[in-house]
């Protein structure tokens, strides 16, 4: 099932933040198709009413950003073999964010470790979007939250796709609206542990905007970090365009 339009929360029991990236305007006046492309928090919370839900959206790619051992304690989405599924884990240096240090800039904080994934991840991340312009389609990213692995490559296509960065950050900042579900679920998860960071699941624009800008300063634009450390081909920017933007 291909929506030709759509919301673009779309509401699960257990899922807070899967979202589909349609609507958005690119450059050249296209717009990025609905009901191809989602954005999500872990799809190992899928069962019931919920996985049907899923289903119904008709999706084929599914790409697991998590790392490994997240995947073994938390599981991943039922019956992955239903899906071109891939496990690429674009984060190497995991950090406890329920543990960050109140005193600490939040934000740049959080842009510090986004920068060490675009540093550490290009081969996982150069894997994700070129599963996103040949894989089967629909497709689907997801990391626990939703909310910075998938963030940052939600950011990463967007640019591809030549939408305005005021979208792009838009986009990211819709996580908000999940921040205080994601949150009870640390609580639930974590009985007896105290949440110290006060910043837990929250996601402003100015921490995208401090992303692009660190890749701006280091390589120019985001764009030329996505051509010259990651590796995008124009062929695989094609793709991605005329899968994606109608």
């Amino acid at each position: 099932m291909t929506q030709t339009a759509g919301p673009r929360h779309i509401p699960f029991d257990r899922l807070h933040n899967f979202r589909d990236l349609g609507g958005y305007r690119s450059a050249d006046g296209r717009t990025v198709r609905w009901g191809v492309l989602y954005r999500a928090d872990s799809l190992g919370k899928l069962s019931g009413a919920d996985w049907d839900r899923f289903l119904g959206l008709g999706v084929r790619t599914v790409i697991d950003l998590r790392y490994p051992w997240e995947i073994e304690a938390k599981g991943r989405i039922p019956e992955p073999e239903r899906f071109a599924y891939a496990n690429l884990s674009i984060e190497h240096r995991p950090y406890d964010q329920a543990e960050i240090d109140p005193a600490l800039d939040p934000w740049r904080y959080l842009a510090d470790r986004f920068a060490e994934v675009a540093e550490d991840g290009v081969e996982e991340i150069r894997g994700a979007i070129e599963l996103i312009a040949d894989g089967p389609g629909p497709a689907v990213f997801h990391c626990t939250s939703g909310k910075d692995r998938t963030g940052l490559i939600a950011a990463l296509v967007l640019t591809l796709l030549d939408v305005p960065e005021e979208e792009v950050l838009a986009d990211f900042a819709l996580t908000e609206l999940a921040t205080g579900r994601l949150t009870a679920d640390w609580h639930a998860a974590h009985p007896g542990r105290t949440l110290r960071w006060p910043a837990y699941g929250r996601a402003p624009a100015t921490v995208m905007e401090l992303v692009l800008a660190d890749l701006t300063a280091r390589y120019g634009s985001p764009s030329a970090y996505l051509t010259e450390a990651v590796g995008i081909t124009p062929q695989t920017t094609a793709r991605l365009r005329e899968r994606l933007l109608v």
